[in-house]
């Protein structure tokens, strides 16, 4: 059964290997134990048997928030991984009453740009030779809210 948790220190090699096999250029693992101890970070670990097999990373800025990064190894890609991940993510968003969430994502990642739109975000901007190895724009997308905490 799959697991949400919450990313430990112990994880990083594990989030370290879906990363460089998924995002180019990866992280440096200084970047991404940041993001462990970071209490404006929600980094949680998708896990089925104690296997990791994804990673979701959204930070809080002010009241809207940037995802980061969200990745499956291969082996689990297209199994509800990342919609697990995603619906994770956007749950603690809503519970701090983030108003919108926004992202850059590759315009060739044609997998990822559909999931972003299954999960409400829209295309609002790009970003002309944002991504290294290789050179390519990045789609901006963006997702309001829907639910807000009443202060």
């Amino acid at each position: 059964m799959l697991s949400i948790v919450e990313a430990v220190e112990e994880d990083l090699a594990r989030v370290l290997e879906i990363e460089r096999e998924a995002i180019s250029p990866p992280w440096t693992p200084g970047g991404l134990l940041r993001e462990i101890y970071n209490d404006n970070s929600f980094f949680v670990l998708a896990s089925e048997d104690d296997a990791v097999l994804g990673f979701v990373i959204l930070r809080r800025i002010g009241s809207d928030g940037e995802l980061f990064q969200i990745a499956v190894d291969a082996a689990n890609r297209r199994c509800g991984v990342a919609d697990a991940l995603m619906e994770a993510a956007l749950l603690w968003a809503d519970g701090l009453g983030i108003s919108s969430i926004y992202l850059e994502v590759r315009e060739s990642n044609k997998a990822a740009i559909e999931l972003y739109k299954k999960h409400g975000f829209n295309q609002t901007g790009t970003r002309k030779q944002y991504y290294t190895e290789p050179t390519e724009d990045a789609m901006v997308m963006t997702r309001e809210n829907e639910l807000r905490v009443e202060s």
